[in-house]
């Protein structure tokens, strides 16, 4: 899988913000703009995903899902894919002496 940096999002549903813009929502992948899949794989076509281009992925593998959120799922591959290697995904605030 190619490493890429500037990812958008794709999404299973949508639903239209406050301020009136699409936000995503549902299953959340990484998609790079001008491709035709995912940064796992995923076909957009075959899948139905919804593009986002305006729409930056910055998930970590730190962030946590609550019910009041409208995204369910964050592809734990998409991550990965997004993350650059040697990165911590933490940062220690009180290290031991």
């Amino acid at each position: 899988m190619a490493r890429a940096r500037a990812a958008s999002v794709a999404a299973s549903s949508e639903y239209t913000g406050d301020d009136g813009i699409r936000r995503p929502g549902g299953e959340v992948h990484a998609w790079t703009p001008g491709m035709n899949q995912t940064l796992c794989g995923l076909a957009l076509s075959r899948t139905r995903l919804r593009r986002f281009p305006h729409v930056p992925f910055d998930f970590k593998a730190t962030d946590v899902i609550t019910a009041e959120d409208r995204i369910g799922y964050i592809c734990p591959r998409c991550v990965a894919a997004t993350s650059r290697r040697g990165e911590r995904s933490w940062t220690r605030t009180s290290p031991r002496p």
